[in-house]
Order: C-alpha cells, then structure tokens, then sequence
C-alpha cells in the first residue's frame, strides 16, 4: 500500500483505541492540524472527569499559556461529565473559549459569534441557576470580556493574540 502526501498510509484513517475516527495529526497550540510528523502541542485528553474546580484551574492555565482549543476540550470534558443542571454553564464555557480559538485564527464572524453565544449562555445559566460566581468564576465579567473581544475582533482588529486576551475565570 503506498502513502498519501501527508505520510499516512494511503486508505488508512486515523483511529483511537476504541476504533472511532479520530485524527492523530499534531495540532498547533491553537488546535489547527499540522503536517504528519511535524511537532505539534501535546493535546488535551479527552473524556477526564475531574472536579468543577480542576476543570477551572486547568482551563485557566490553558488559556494563560494561549492555548484555548485545549481549554475548551477541558470544558467540553465538563460538559458531558457534570451534572445536567450545569451543562449549560460548561457549554457556554467551551464556546467562549473555542471563539477565542478562531477570534486568535483570524476567523472574524466565527470568533464572534462563538464569543457571544457563550456569553449569553453563562449569563442565562447564572439567571436561571441564581448563582453569578460558580466555583468563583465571575459570570458577568466573563460575558463583558467575550463580547468586548467579539467586538474588537468585528472591528477589525484581526486575528488576536490569544495569550494577551485570555480571560479571568476566576472573579
């Protein structure tokens, strides 16, 4: 069998151990593939059930180090682990850190509009539930940072330094 340009066998799909499609390209430290044997970010497992606070303080120090796409893949993890009552909040956390994610690729209406349906979504969940800062996370403030980005980003700013713009979670 003889291999494709990217140096994967030709045919062949990337699998994981449970046989599911799933690529094995290196990812760049904002998620985007790379070339077959390029050096790449090492990525977020996925499916770890951790603490509401770990997936914070994990999250968090994802975001310092300008990797968002990683920081959402924490969120994520949160989402389809937690409690019902709180999919939304973690929901809305993995979009606002996935639209810092192609706010910092260059991809204006996508980054905003990820940045602003996250920033509704914890604002509703903080109105529903009665609880502005869950696991000291600052809500509001949140929402405001996601929506001035979002802003910057329409403006033209461009692509923005995810690093620099990382959010607060904790308030």
């Amino acid at each position: 069998m003889g291999s494709t340009s990217s140096g994967r066998p030709a045919g062949a799909r990337d699998r994981d151990d449970e046989g599911r499609a799933r690529s094995a390209r290196p990812r760049d430290g904002l998620g985007r593939p790379l070339p077959y044997g390029a050096e790449g970010v090492e990525r977020q497992p996925e499916g770890v059930v951790r603490t509401p606070e770990q997936s914070v303080m994990e999250a968090q120090e994802l975001l310092d180090a300008g990797k968002p796409f990683h920081a959402h893949e924490v969120f994520e993890d949160a989402w389809k682990s937690g409690p019902e009552e709180e999919r939304t909040l973690w929901r809305g956390l993995a979009q606002l850190a996935v639209g810092l994610t192609h706010a910092a690729r260059g991809n204006v209406t996508g980054g905003a509009r990820l940045l602003r349906r996250g920033a509704g979504a914890v604002q509703e969940w903080a109105s529903v539930s009665g609880r502005a800062q869950p696991y000291g996370m600052d809500l509001a403030g949140l929402a405001g940072w996601a929506r001035t980005v979002a802003e910057d980003v329409e403006r033209g700013a461009g692509a923005v330094d995810a690093r620099e713009r990382a959010p607060r979670l904790l308030a």
